[in-house]
């Protein structure tokens, strides 16, 4: 019997990855408020009513692919402000990082880019709140910094936001940008992580 359920189990997963491919591969051409059930489910092959055994609606699809998309982005996160010899160092890695998860990712950072400020409401907010939590694990990992000392709480995850807000920037210049514009968006962004360093240095002046 636990086998069954297993395959089952595994089933079941498999159909659910697939929903989300395929809406994903949809919202390349299109906005999810503009997205249809049946449109997802045609191209996975099964039945609409197939859809509700995974998902509520599709805003709710819409939410679960926030999740795929971000989810898993805390600790890279997290690495592009974690200490380093020096600012630099650190602003290089970190452009590094938004390049390479790009390259790997362009559909789910194209779909956060478009639903961030989308019409779909519960889209939206899960895009904020897990912009939220990497501010949140940003300024954590800042106030371990020396340079941080006396800073209070609130500025900290003030320079937070302003971080990540600047990481979600540079992936979509990276995104929209072609193979010849890479140097150019990567010397850019340098410039605007290196302002935010040098208003980080004398911020308590």
């Amino acid at each position: 019997m636990s086998h069954t359920l297993g395959i089952r189990q595994a089933q079941k997963q498999k159909t659910r990855q697939a929903l989300l491919d395929a809406a994903l591969a949809l919202l390349e051409e299109q906005s999810l408020s503009s997205l249809g059930l049946r449109e997802v489910t045609r191209a996975v092959g099964v039945a609409p009513t197939a859809f509700y055994r995974h998902f509520r609606s599709i805003p709710d699809l819409g939410v679960a692919l926030v999740e795929e998309a971000l989810g898993s982005l805390h600790p890279m996160i997290r690495t592009t402000v974690t200490s380093a010899d020096n600012s630099e160092e650190r602003i290089a890695r970190a452009i590094e990082l938004i390049a390479g998860h790009v390259d790997a990712y362009p559909s789910h950072v194209r779909f956060i880019a478009r639903e961030r400020h989308g019409g779909v409401q519960p889209v939206r907010d899960a895009i904020r709140d897990q912009l939220a939590r990497f501010a949140e694990e940003v300024r954590d990992e800042l106030a371990k910094d020396p340079q941080s000392t006396g800073w209070s709480d609130d500025d900290l995850l003030m320079l937070a936001h302003l971080y990540v807000d600047q990481m979600l920037i540079t992936a979509s210049l990276f995104l929209e940008g072609t193979d010849g514009d890479r140097e150019q968006v990567a010397q850019v962004a340098s410039r605007q992580m290196r302002l935010i360093s040098i208003g980080r240095r004398h911020w308590r002046d």
